[in-house]
């Protein structure tokens, strides 16, 4: 797969952040949510720091609030159930604009809702400014078993080939009148995937004994340099930062 292949949550771009080594990013990403997991769900102001610190990372690249906030309407269901937590846990409560609400529900949805938006903003962040084939050469780098980083690269670089696939099953589906919206045609719809699958299944197997044939030895090529001291160290920068923030914290 090659490093330019476009990926609809990756946005172009020529700054710091996007010219930043990919196993920086990724060794920066993971420590960064590995740190706001850790900290307390009592330490508000550590969960403040840590926005902060990805506000700056924003601000370098480049990288619109309004643009982040679209894709992060993917947490909407936990968002949605940490909000029942004050209403459906038990224990003291709290009156807040007369209602009684369980004081440790509204600890577990300020949990679920902080952590798990932070969580979506590392990894989107990381998305926006790496493309696919940076991030296997990324853990490529980070020396990631051969196995994991050829299943991801095959999977990155045939996901739009499936997609299309599903399309135009879904199209040939329509042209011949079947349109299947309600519950009682959800026959058809699980025999479409079921299609997909055993059609994705037979290119997987077509592609793999393509690539044998031409000498391939089951290795990714790694493209471009590996990161220096002062890349790493920058690249680590916001990571211990959140790291320092979480030593206080605790």
């Amino acid at each position: 797969m090659s490093a330019g292949h476009s990926h609809p949550l990756h946005r172009p771009g020529d700054t710091p952040v996007h010219r930043m080594a990919p196993q920086v990013k990724v060794v920066a990403a993971v420590a960064g949510v590995l740190c706001v997991v850790s900290t307390p769900r009592e330490r508000f102001w550590a969960f403040g720091l840590y926005l902060a610190v990805l506000a700056g990372v924003w601000v370098l690249a480049r990288i619109p609030p309004g643009w982040l906030a679209k894709r992060a309407l993917i947490e909407a269901p936990f968002v949605v159930l940490a909000f029942a937590f004050p209403f459906l846990a038990g224990g003291p409560t709290v009156d807040v604009l007369g209602v009684a609400l369980s004081e440790h529900g509204l600890l577990s949805g300020w949990n679920i809702v902080v952590k798990g938006t932070l969580g979506v903003l590392v990894s989107l962040t990381l998305a926006a400014t790496t493309t696919p084939g940076e991030l296997i050469v990324g853990l490529q780098r980070l020396r990631v078993p051969t196995m994991v980083i050829t299943i991801a690269t095959l999977m990155l670089r045939y996901l739009d080939v499936i997609a299309a696939e599903a399309r135009r099953m879904r199209i040939a589906r329509i042209c011949r009148g079947h349109d299947p919206r309600f519950l009682w045609q959800v026959g058809a719809t699980a025999r479409g995937i079921g299609t997909l699958f055993i059609r994705s299944y037979e290119r997987g197997e077509r592609v793999h004994l393509a690539m044998v044939s031409r000498g391939w030895t089951g290795a990714m090529p790694d493209q471009g340099r590996p990161a220096g001291r002062a890349a790493w160290l920058l690249g680590l920068a916001p990571t211990a930062l959140a790291a320092v923030v979480l030593g206080i914290a605790l």
